[in-house]
């Protein structure tokens, strides 16, 4: 069949305005993507972050394997990629359970609640934590696993501490777990401008199973099993009381 010229210069036309079309919406989708992306940062940074609880410090208030949701913007969050700081809508006050860098290495995050603010007081004798020479009560959840306490002036902080005048825009912080947990009475106050999110939600929670298979990043197969043991056994790991419950 032959094809006269009229058809071949519209099939040409067709062929430019399609590959157009084509890229068009390559570059369309691109920009959203970049857009997405972009924005989710910011959230991350300035707004709302994820953390994993790894640790038994702040049980049975948070436990290992929750995943909290933290609000930066509370506190004022930093603008990315510089050391200025948006205002606050308050500042941070005793009981709030709060993300910070620790003042030993500010590459870690760490998570206590607040007992004491700039100025205050602090005492613990006998496991009682007392502000202001008055008595504090205890979180709800908060836990003593061990009826020992350690006298003072053996060197040992955890049941007999202070008194200690918290400095002025410093915080003192101790986790939930009282007998087992590093925090102001070993390492000292922390700076208002290291604290950064005031924990606010647990999101999920996943109970520890020492039968997972490993997770290698240099055996790909191994992630692969990893996940199908833990879809096996979803129902089990999954500790369903605790997902979307406020962190108190």
């Amino acid at each position: 069949m032959t094809i006269s010229s009229s058809q071949t210069e519209y099939k040409a036309t067709w062929g430019r305005a399609g590959k157009r079309a084509s890229a068009h919406g390559f570059w369309y989708y691109a920009r959203l993507l970049l857009l997405a992306l972009v924005l989710a940062f910011v959230i991350k940074e300035s707004v709302v972050e994820a953390y994993r609880i790894p640790s038994e410090s702040m049980e049975n208030t948070l436990l290992v394997g929750d995943f909290l949701m933290a609000n930066k913007f509370i506190y004022g969050a930093y603008v990315p990629f510089t050391h200025w700081r948006l205002p606050a809508l308050r500042d941070p006050k005793p009981g709030d359970v709060v993300v910070f860098r620790f003042p030993e290495d500010r590459r870690k995050s760490f998570i206590k609640r607040i007992v004491a603010s700039g100025g205050d007081t602090v005492e613990i004798i006998a496991k009682k934590v007392f502000v202001n020479h008055t008595e504090v009560a205890e979180p709800p959840l908060a836990i003593h696993f061990d009826q020992i306490i350690i006298p003072k002036g053996v060197g040992q902080p955890r049941d007999n501490f202070g008194p200690l005048v918290v400095p002025q825009g410093n915080y003192f912080v101790l986790g939930d777990n009282r007998d087992n947990s590093a925090d102001s009475r070993y390492w000292g106050c922390v700076p208002r401008d290291l604290i950064i999110a005031k924990a606010f939600l647990i999101h999920w929670s996943w109970s520890q199973d020492t039968s997972a298979p490993p997770v290698s990043m240099t055996k790909p197969l191994s992630i692969l099993k990893n996940f199908g043991y833990n879809i096996r056994h979803l129902s089990t790991r999954v500790r369903w009381n605790r997902l979307f419950s406020a962190v108190k």
